[in-house]
């Protein structure tokens, strides 16, 4: 017991309490991943429903990910400090309402406000869902347990492509929120009963960081609304470079002004971890790579490949199954190996998938155009997702996991954040240019190659900076602090 009276971390894996709790965290997080694609799927229809050009949709998709990027680092905090059970809790019945928001909007406006409310419901459950394992198992089984939370969080990430384009394609692009009521229900009645409730140690609670939530939330705002809105504006409006200029300084100042607070919302002193530091690097280009080409295919697909929503959607299944048989084995293999060769094979492997994806286009058959990129993307995400997602947790602090799990999430989602804004920009996808085949298919294919890009990028830098722990010393042979002349010093968190 932790203090408090808060269980402490001594679930087994393969107990059925521990199963429970990993269902948990894996439906609450998957129910926030699943709406991210499942809106892709959407975003064609909703333009036309609307009758609105890609600014509008960057920003059905924006407005989500830049509440919950701005808002990680303060639900990591909440849920360190009153449980992280219940802000895991409180985020998933805001999520809940939320969605039902969004199904229910009249205009695009309104849609984009109400996936605003859904990314601050997501903020608040993110980040607890992973510190809620990493609080709760014993420490030889938390790498497979995150194995697990990736393979089947990514699951259902990947089934909400093919999910989202049945319901478009039988009913309405509104289903694609309304269906999470019933998955968020599912998630607090499942918490409820099993979850175990934990918090950092200590009876201190100090002020909440306010000002650190603004200067982050303002700084991410600030800058994707000048990079979503310079193309329609105009690069030289007052209103963009003003956004440009107040975001970027708000974002130069959150270092100085996290060292003045009493009780930071970002905890400078964990990045002293040189793994934690090197496993955020490799998030941040990797993730941002996958967000770009995401929110891009799905309109590739239906746009210019022809495909129904339906279709598009399935199109992405394979890697479901892919990540479904192996990312769990991933996590144990990272465990028992070391996390350095995954984290920089996987990438390039990511990079093969997309580098693949240029064969997708007008005419093009899904078994030789789609289905193989598929297939090696899905890989490449088994290869990667564990392993980075375990060393970023394993390099923090106990007490520090749900900082932790929101820091590696709010680079995760801020890269792609970026990505959304910059990448339709660089690859000429602006305006109602989506809506003309041609225009569309050779910007998809100069996106895929800069995604692809970043990704064997993210793959040197883990070659470069990632280091596996020091493995244990035969039992009954002592530990005389001898090494092998090629090999690194004990890591310390």
């Amino acid at each position: 017991m932790t203090a408090g009276g808060v269980a402490g971390p001594g679930l087994r894996y393969r107990s059925p309490t521990g199963r429970w709790v990993l269902a948990a965290a894996v439906l609450g997080s998957g129910v926030a991943g699943l709406d991210a694609t499942v809106v892709g799927i959407a975003l064609p229809a909703i333009g036309k429903d609307f009758g609105v050009g890609v600014d509008a949709l960057q920003w059905v998709s924006t407005a989500y990910t830049l509440t919950l990027a701005g808002l990680l680092l303060l639900g990591g905090t909440l849920g360190d400090r009153y449980g992280r059970r219940r802000v895991f809790l409180i985020g998933v019945v805001w999520f809940g309402l939320a969605s039902a928001l969004c199904g229910f909007a009249p205009d695009a406006l309104t849609l984009i406000l109400a996936r605003g409310l859904q990314g601050v419901g997501a903020a608040l459950l993110t980040p607890g869902s992973l510190a809620i394992l990493q609080a709760s198992f014993v420490e030889e089984d938390r790498p497979r347990a995150i194995g697990a939370w990736s393979g089947l969080g990514g699951v259902a990430t990947a089934i909400g492509p093919f999910v989202g384009g049945w319901l478009i394609s039988a009913v309405s692009w509104r289903l694609v929120f309304f269906i999470n009521l019933p998955l968020t229900l599912a998630v607090v009645l499942i918490s409820l009963r099993h979850v175990p409730e934990s918090r950092a140690p200590g009876d201190r609670i100090g002020r909440l960081d306010v000002t650190g939530a603004v200067v982050v939330t303002g700084g991410l705002t600030g800058v994707t609304y000048g990079l979503i809105e310079g193309p329609v504006r105009g690069w030289t409006s007052p209103v963009v470079l003003a956004a440009l200029a107040v975001g970027i300084v708000l974002l130069a100042c959150v270092v100085p002004v996290e060292q003045r607070a009493s009780d930071p919302l970002l905890p400078l002193d964990i990045f002293s971890s040189k793994q934690f530091s090197a496993a955020n690097g490799v998030t941040f280009v990797v993730y941002g790579a996958l967000g770009g080409a995401l929110f891009l295919l799905p309109v590739e697909l239906q746009q210019a490949a022809g495909y129904s929503p339906l279709l598009s959607g399935a199109a992405l299944l394979p890697v479901t199954a892919v990540m479904l048989l192996l990312s769990a084995r991933s996590g144990a293999l990272a465990a028992r190996i070391g996390p350095r060769l995954q984290m920089t094979v996987g990438p390039f492997v990511v990079a093969a998938g997309l580098l693949l994806l240029l064969r997708v286009g007008s005419g093009g058959n899904y078994l030789t155009d789609v289905l193989p990129a598929m297939l090696v993307f899905g890989l490449g995400l088994a290869i990667t997702v564990a392993p980075l997602t375990s060393t970023a947790m394993g390099a923090a602090p106990t007490e520090h996991a749900g900082v932790a799990s929101a820091i590696n999430n709010d680079v995760a989602r801020a890269a792609g954040l970026i990505a959304v804004a910059v990448l339709p920009v660089v690859s000429g996808i602006t305006g109602e240019a989506y809506l003309h085949p041609a225009a569309l298919d050779h910007g998809f294919r100069i996106a895929v190659l800069v995604s692809a890009a970043a990704c064997v990028a993210g793959g040197i830098i883990a070659a470069l900076t990632i280091r596996n722990p020091p493995r244990p010393a035969p039992a009954g042979q002592p530990d005389l602090g001898l090494h092998c002349a090629l090999g690194a010093p004990p890591l310390r968190a």
